[in-house]
């Protein structure tokens, strides 16, 4: 279990020029400003660069002033609407499952042309939540009465999740989830007992029931031997990636885009990354999240109270764990499922979700600044 403190020593005390703002402020505005930029290069290979680019840039706008927001209101003052915003969460997940399916899966609201994905926001909101549920149960965090309720409600939230059938972020959601209830103390056997239970069930009913599922997860595996079915969009992926070499072929100047590999502005972004700067655009892309991950980590270890290293914990967990599943997908690594590439990819919801994310670090570490000026 991780032990709490506000360092007082003289190295702490003299951190008034806020190296963790400044680091995760120009990583993110870096990130954001690279995939703007990917974006317009990669979209307009099938026509529509300045359409997704003004789109994009709106979302960032918004992003950007609902992170201000929650730095400038602090996770103490949010962490008291957690409970609400959680209910509200699964109120939209319901609802989408009653809207038209796109791309196979119920995880869309669409009013006036306004499209919005609310597992991204029940992400949120859980990492929320269960901040608080946790830090609040520490007496029993041992024992299952400590967890019971937390693990009722982040069950429901996945189940909606995977009903809407969205297993790439269920899978997410879940392994954020079995993270934080293991930073918060709970017992090995208490987080892997469910999976044992669920996991077998899980398989049995895609290996039976959806076979069309099991194939694209199946399919990375070989990608040369079903390039024309289910591996289809991995194989191009890597011929992407592969025909980048290490400098890549130009800005802009990439061939995949021309309508040869599907999703390329969202999930597979990356691929035409490697393509056009090479191995040492996707390092460079690679360097900004683990410096991401790295600073996140750090404003959790040092957060004044167990409830904001749960949160500031939570929150880096899903950028990170989101990017290495991404990067993962991309480079044939893992089974293709679809998850963007954090701050790079297009798609608004995920982009809201991602700055929220980083104002919930930023008020974190704003907390810890105060303490420390308190206790000076």
């Amino acid at each position: 279990m991780l032990k709490l403190r506000v360092a007082t020593s003289e190295r702490d005390s003299g951190d008034g020029g806020m190296p963790e703002f400044m680091v995760l402020f120009h990583v993110v505005f870096v990130l954001v400003l690279f995939g703007l930029t990917m974006l317009y290069s990669t979209s307009t290979g099938i026509g529509k660069g300045d359409v997704y680019f003004i789109k994009q840039s709106i979302w960032v706008c918004l992003g950007v002033s609902a992170g201000w927001f929650i730095y400038w209101l602090g996770y103490e003052r949010l962490c008291e609407w957690a409970f609400p915003l959680l209910v509200v969460s699964a109120i939209a997940l319901v609802t989408a499952l009653f809207f038209p399916k796109v791309n196979g899966a119920r995880r869309w609201i669409r009013f006036h042309g306004l499209s919005v994905q609310p597992s991204e926001f029940a992400k949120l909101c859980l990492v929320l939540y269960l901040g608080v549920l946790l830090s609040r149960e520490q007496r029993f965090i041992h024992s299952f009465v400590g967890i019971w309720p937390a693990s009722a409600w982040t069950i429901m939230v996945l189940v909606l999740i995977l009903v809407g059938d969205d297993l790439g972020t269920t899978v997410l959601l879940a392994s954020v989830a079995a993270l934080m209830f293991f930073i918060a103390g709970a017992l090995l056997r208490w987080l892997f007992l469910p999976m044992l239970l669920l996991l077998p069930l899980l398989l049995l009913y895609i290996g039976k029931y959806d076979q069309e599922r099991l194939s694209r997860m199946t399919s990375f595996l070989h990608p040369e031997k079903v390039s024309g079915t289910a591996g289809y969009q991995l194989w191009n992926s890597l011929l992407a990636l592969g025909s980048g070499g290490w400098f890549g072929l130009g800005f802009a100047r990439s061939r995949m885009k021309e309508m040869y590999l599907p999703e390329a502005h969202t999930d597979f972004i990356l691929s035409i990354v490697g393509e056009e700067l090479g191995f040492v655009g996707i390092a460079c892309v690679i360097a900004g999240y683990v410096a991401f991950t790295i600073t996140g980590m750090w404003i959790a270890f040092k957060a004044p109270d167990k409830k904001g290293t749960l949160i500031a914990f939570g929150a880096t967990a899903l950028i990170s764990l989101q990017a290495v599943i991404n990067l993962g997908v991309v480079s044939g690594a893992l089974p293709t499922k679809g998850m963007p590439a954090p701050f790079i990819s297009y798609g608004g919801s995920n982009m809201l979700m991602a700055l929220c994310c980083v104002g919930l670090l930023l008020s974190v570490d704003k907390a810890r600044r105060n303490a420390l000026a308190k206790v000076a």
